[in-house]
């Protein structure tokens, strides 16, 4: 398989790690578009939310239990931040293993324009 995040998973691309379990890898996006600007994926490879099974909730969840951590430990919780997850070309995604961006650090723009 020749995905991005699935290499960053394996050490075969490096990242800076922000937090990691069994289920799921956070790190820093290397173009960020905040101040804060985290992506949380599953370990599991799931291409798009549309691939998204049942058995896949438990993951998809701790992704959130996650998220909520990381914000606690950077001490973004109190000010505020936004979970943005693309689904697939039209919506923005352009890696295409599910990954959700956890953005703060500053007042973001609250309209789709």
């Amino acid at each position: 398989m020749d995905c991005l995040f699935c290499k960053i998973i394996k050490g075969e691309i490096p990242s800076e790690k922000v937090y990691e379990d069994d289920l799921v890898y956070a790190f820093k996006d290397i173009s960020p578009m905040a101040p804060v600007h985290i992506l949380i994926i599953p370990k599991k490879h799931i291409s798009t939310i549309n691939d998204i099974e049942e058995y896949d909730e438990s993951v998809i969840g701790h992704i959130f239990t996650v998220a909520n951590k990381i914000a606690k430990e950077l001490g973004i919780d109190e000010e505020g931040y936004r979970i943005v997850s693309n689904c697939n070309k039209n919506a923005g995604q352009t890696v295409f293993h599910v990954h959700f961006h956890l953005l703060a650090g500053k007042e973001l723009i609250t309209t789709l324009g």
